[in-house]
């Protein structure tokens, strides 16, 4: 069985409102950490966050960054590439500074 969008909408609109409250509250939370454009699942990338549609790491992205390789060159180098995701990829690492530290650490691109 199948669930549209219209459904869930129609069903979430006949809750009483303590209950929508919650329900945006849920989901509020599930989408808080977010970040688009970023991907990470397990055994792509060993599991680390990514550019959606690439194996192109953050943490890479981040080291090159780190030791003044410019967005331009960047986006020469990764033609895949596109200035709105080194934007995703920057506010990812900026929120995630430890992962980013670690995972740079981990991979031997710290110098």
């Amino acid at each position: 069985m199948t669930t549209s969008f219209d459904d869930i909408r129609d069903a979430v609109l006949h809750l009483p409102k303590g209950d929508q409250m919650r329900l945006l509250s849920l989901v509020a939370l599930e989408v808080a950490d977010a970040h688009p454009g970023i991907d990470s699942r397990p055994g792509v990338c060993g599991g680390s966050a990514r550019i959606i549609r690439t194996r192109i790491p953050v943490w890479m992205l981040e080291a090159l960054r780190r030791k003044g390789r410019s967005e331009a060159q960047l986006l020469a180098d990764y033609p895949t590439l596109s200035a709105e995701d080194l934007a995703n990829a920057w506010q990812y690492a900026r929120s995630h500074r430890e992962e980013m530290d670690h995972e740079i650490a981990a991979n031997g691109d710290d110098s």
